[in-house]
């Protein structure tokens, strides 16, 4: 241990007490009460301070109360017992409980509730301090209170001669240092030792207050206070006691530097200290170390940091999105926008927040059903409104819109982002104008095919007629191999032109389905009896295996033969003459499958996986004979999979064959098995009087004439007016009218012949080359009774005659 000669020191107190300046700075003061009692506790010191606090005079408390009087009695009672437990000893509840520490050396600080005259109360803190004479005998107790809410300036009084400066001056929780009138340090207390880390010794008489402060703070409080005051103050001390040597009131905050060079902020409050004639003899600074609060001041100068540096980012986001963004509050008034959405509006930010959302809107009710959408579903995606700028400008835009809310989950409002899509509309309509151009275009395109092929197919039927009624000669042979061919060619052309139909139906979703309950053979019988004639004319062997059983589907029957057709066409064009092509119909489990098979070319394992795609072609090698659009497959897949059925492809390879896998779901009923199918040669009929309108010659002629070799009698007209005029004077049982007329079209023939009241018994048939629904729909409202499509198979127009009713006579 280091014995530390303390002689300096105290000889400058012992001055300062003689002096009388200290003792009188302090008990002059009002910021803090001191009172002084005699050993049992009666009050013999109440200074000024102690009568401003608590309102009595020291004349009415002098030589009759104690300290207890005026202390909150429950709290006095409470200190009794926590002292009693703490220190294993009984204390009476009383002014005992108030010194009993400081009555056995032991420095007491603690928080009481004072009572004043008028009866107020408020806390103070009591510093307790035990009076003892020479013989170290207890003569009394001095209690020096501060108002918490001017502890600071408590503290800047607590010098005191004697046992007060004593007890003031051993505390550490602050830096208590007083200086001569030149500003030399006298008091260096122990507080400041630690804080500092000198020992008193070490700057008694040697430094000043300026010595241990940071020197460009010290120029820079110079400074200020030379502008401050309008006076030139020299840096150094001066700088540091300027104001209190000028009777003001003086804290400030200051770097302090410790021996060891570190460094810490404090708060410093100055004093000056003056005798009786008020002249100035010294100075007090009593200093709190001000790390503690400094750090969380600079943390919260960082979490504000991070806050504007968060709301900056969040707002840059918002700024650079390509949306227009916005916020709603639960009733749909806008609370914030992003430039965006001022630009959409043709509003500034100010305008928008504040205003109902739906003003902005063509449809402000849509607008204001999308809000309560949000609120009642949590969010909404592509909802589209068109916004209405304040120059009348409209834009369409489409809205993904989600609640949002506080960090307690309590709904704050909507958040919205609104897409322009008024371009994607334009693009998205003249994409469908484009298909409508392409639609239209592939009508008329079958229309245009179909004509030529009517003529053709009559012709071909003429032929077998008159061949069948006359006597064979050896020729005939080629000409019946030669109409057999023309027969499949047109059948085959038949089938492009309804591929390419329906595949526009398919891309447009129009494909309708006539589902019921079928049995499956009897698709497969329609669509085996359908290729039989091209297979046999390439010598090709078609196996087709049943199952023993019927099966049924809940399917449409047309459209599963087209299927099945479409496979077996495929498998006829890819397999050379002579090949063998397999139809298998099984049930497994709950399912229908067909299998078809070949041993063609087979397919190319590069290949597999585009097979069902649009126009794909197996083979475009130009030594291949058979060939198509490459839209078959596509059409059994996407016809298949509206009936909620599957088709896999399987081929081990160039020259290997393929084979296709249909899977369809079954009906586990089975109603009674239809009726079989009929072919063959046309239905005798009775002989009607047809009369048959089309602006082609050639499909107009032969089709009478091959009317006429079945019994029929005819008449024909070659545009619309001459079919009303034709009608009117021939009066014929039934009218098979083209749609495609020059002068009058056959909806509006149609039209004026019904209009007659002579029409009520004629049947009127369109027979034409227009063949979508759209036409069937327009055909049946212009009063047309059926719709065929040219070139119509003539067994289906023999059944239609046969199934008419006689004309009344």
């Amino acid at each position: 241990m280091i014995d530390i000669d303390n002689t300096a020191r105290k000889e400058a107190e012992e001055a300062l007490l003689k002096a009388g300046a200290l003792q009188n700075a302090i008990f002059n003061s009002a910021n803090f009460s001191s009172i002084a009692t005699d050993a049992k506790g009666v009050i013999q010191i109440f200074n000024v301070g102690a009568e401003r606090m608590l309102g009595y005079t020291a004349a009415e408390v002098l030589n009759k109360n104690t300290p207890a009087d005026i202390s909150d009695p429950q709290e006095v009672i409470a200190r009794a017992k926590a002292l009693s437990v703490e220190l294993g000893t009984s204390i009476t509840p009383g002014f005992e409980a108030l010194v009993f520490k400081a009555s056995r050396g032991i420095e007491d600080i603690y928080e009481l509730t004072y009572i004043r005259k008028d009866g107020s109360r408020f806390p103070a803190v009591v510093s307790v301090t035990a009076l003892r004479d020479e013989q170290n005998a207890i003569i009394g107790y001095l209690l020096i209170g501060t108002d918490n809410t001017a502890r600071k300036e408590a503290e800047e009084a607590l010098l005191k001669a004697g046992a007060l400066q004593n007890a003031i001056f051993n505390s550490a929780n602050f830096s208590s240092i007083a200086t001569d009138a030149k500003g030399v340090i006298q008091i260096f207390n122990v507080g400041a030792e630690r804080m500092l880390g000198y020992t008193a010794a070490e700057v008694l008489n040697k430094n000043t207050p300026a010595d241990i402060s940071d020197p460009q703070e010290v120029i820079a409080r110079a400074k200020a206070l030379s502008v401050e005051l309008g006076t030139s103050i020299t840096p150094g001390f001066e700088a540091l006691v300027f104001k209190a040597s000028r009777g003001i009131e003086d804290i400030y905050e200051l770097t302090y530097i410790r021996k060891d060079g570190s460094r810490f902020p404090a708060v410093v409050s100055v004093t000056a200290l003056r005798d009786i004639e008020n002249n100035i003899i010294g100075y007090l600074l009593i200093g709190t170390d001000n790390t503690a609060r400094k750090e969380v001041e600079a943390e919260r100068m960082l979490l504000d940091q991070a806050v504007r540096d968060q709301q900056f980012y969040t707002r840059s986001l918002i700024e650079s999105n390509i949306d227009a963004l916005i916020t709603t509050d639960p009733r749909g008034i806008i609370t914030d926008v992003n430039k965006q959405m001022e630009a959409l509006t043709g509003c500034t930010r100010d305008e928008l927040i504040g205003a109902p959302f739906k003003d902005y809107f063509t449809n402000p009710e849509r607008a204001e059903a999308g809000i309560k959408l949000v609120l009642g579903e949590g969010k909404v995606t592509d909802y589209e409104l068109t916004a209405r700028a304040r120059d009348g400008k409209e834009t369409v835009v489409s809205y993904n819109a989600t609640t949002f809310h506080n960090r307690d989950r309590k709904l704050r409002g909507v958040f919205a982002a609104a897409r322009d899509v008024t371009e994607r509309k334009r693009y998205e309509q003249s994409l469908q104008e484009a298909d409508r151009r392409k639609n239209e275009f592939l009508a008329m395109l079958a229309h245009e095919l179909r004509n030529p092929l009517a003529p053709i197919r009559n012709a071909l039927q003429i032929i077998r007629l008159t061949a069948s009624r006359e006597r064979q000669r050896p020729e005939d042979e080629a000409v019946r191999s030669a109409s057999a061919m023309m027969d499949r060619q047109v059948g085959q052309m038949v089938r492009l032109v309804d591929d390419l139909l329906d595949v526009s139906r398919i891309s447009r979703g129009k494909i309708e389905l006539r589902r019921g309950r079928i049995e499956l053979a009897s698709a497969v019988y329609h669509a085996v009896e359908a290729i039989r004639p091209q297979c046999k004319s390439m010598d090709q062997t078609l196996t087709v295996t049943l199952p023993p059983k019927p099966i049924f589907l809940n399917a449409d029957s047309t459209r599963l033969a087209q299927v099945v057709g479409n496979l077996l066409n495929n498998a006829y064009k890819f397999t050379d003459k002579g090949g063998q092509i397999w139809l298998t119909v099984e049930c497994e489990s709950k399912q229908a499958v067909i299998r078809v098979r070949d041993n063609g070319i087979g397919i190319a394992a590069d290949q597999l996986p585009r097979i069902f795609e649009m126009f794909t072609q197996l083979d475009r090698s130009l030594e291949r004979s058979q060939s198509g659009l490459g839209i078959g497959l596509t059409l059994v897949k996407s016809l298949l999979e509206s009936h909620g059925g599957t088709v896999e492809v399987h081929s081990a390879g160039v020259g290997q064959g393929s084979e296709f896998t249909i899977r369809l779901p079954i009906l586990v009923e089975t109603p009674p098995p239809p009726p079989e199918p009929t072919a063959g040669e046309p239905t005798p009929t009775t002989a009607r009087r047809i009369l048959v309108v089309d602006d082609s010659r050639d499909s107009a002629t032969s089709l009478a004439k091959l009317l006429n070799l079945t019994g029929h009698e005819t008449h024909t007209a070659y545009d619309g007016l001459e079919a009303v005029e034709a009608a009117a004077t021939f009066r014929p049982d039934v009218i098979l009218l083209d749609i495609g007329l020059p002068k009058l079209n056959g909806y509006e023939a149609c039209r004026k012949i019904r209009e007659r009241p002579w029409s009520k018994d004629i049947v009127i048939v369109a027979l034409t080359g227009w063949g979508q629904d759209e036409d069937r729909r327009k055909s049946k409202e212009a009063g047309f009774d059926g719709h065929l499509v040219k070139p119509v198979d003539y067994a289906v127009l023999t059944k239609l005659l046969a199934e008419l009713q006689p004309t009344p006579a």
